[in-house]
């Protein structure tokens, strides 16, 4: 029969134990962080590239020649943007002038969720274009709003805020132009309001929307955070 073992060999046992254990979570963090390091700006990179591409959607790439992607704001108007969302607003410039903004902004009211979209505006106040990045509609008959599925997002374009009026900003069931979808209604309802939302949001601040860095001296509706990078 053996001994059991004393309790100084015990606690030596016990310490080589939690020695080992240090030393596996300790090389375990440092090759995270090295793979992160080395995937970090590859990530970054290619996320640069897919925001370049989606904006690219809505603002042809011969009207602007900045970073539109690193030129940016964000704004809080609960009126306009309800739901208490913060909407990065790119700026488009072409030699140096404003040429346009893209709104990244939520439709809230979606039938089965919010609907996220890109609703580009040029300086003069014209839709350029309208993307939806992500929603939960009914397949068959709420994603008609994707550009893969169908024109209708198409028909926003050279829209503005007085063409048409005000009363013609709405689905044709309730009395305006944009057609909706058989069995759906509130998805292109809830679009169509969200982009006239953003359009009046344009016409009330388009100056400090379309505001080179330097000349950022007032902040838009509720709340701006100027987050231009160099």
């Amino acid at each position: 029969m053996t001994d059991p073992p004393n309790q100084a060999e015990s606690s030596a046992s016990i310490s080589r134990s939690a020695m080992s254990l240090g030393l596996v979570a300790l090389i375990g963090t440092a090759l995270l962080a090295w793979v992160h390091a080395v995937t970090a700006p590859r990530i970054a990179e290619q996320e640069r590239r897919q925001l370049l591409d989606q904006l690219t959607q809505v603002i042809p790439a011969d009207r602007f020649d900045n970073a539109m992607h690193d030129d940016y704001i964000t704004v809080k108007d609960e009126g306009a943007f309800p739901g208490g969302q913060e909407v990065r607003v790119f700026r488009a410039r072409l030699q140096g002038r404003p040429a346009a903004v893209v709104m990244k902004l939520r439709a809230n009211d979606g039938y089965n969720g919010p609907i996220q979209l890109l609703v580009g505006i040029y300086a003069s106040g014209e839709i350029s274009g309208v993307r939806v990045l992500n929603h939960r509609e009914t397949p068959g008959l709420g994603d008609g709003i994707e550009i893969a599925r169908s024109d209708w997002i198409r028909s926003f374009t050279g829209k503005s805020l007085e063409r048409p009026e005000a009363g013609g900003w709405a689905v044709k069931r309730d009395g305006g132009e944009f057609d909706q979808f058989t069995g759906a209604t509130i998805t292109p309802r809830a679009v169509v309001r969200a982009v006239h939302r953003a359009l009046g949001y344009f016409d009330a601040h388009h100056e400090a929307l379309l505001a080179s860095p330097s000349e950022q001296s007032e902040t838009p509706g509720e709340n701006a955070e100027d987050a231009t990078q160099p």
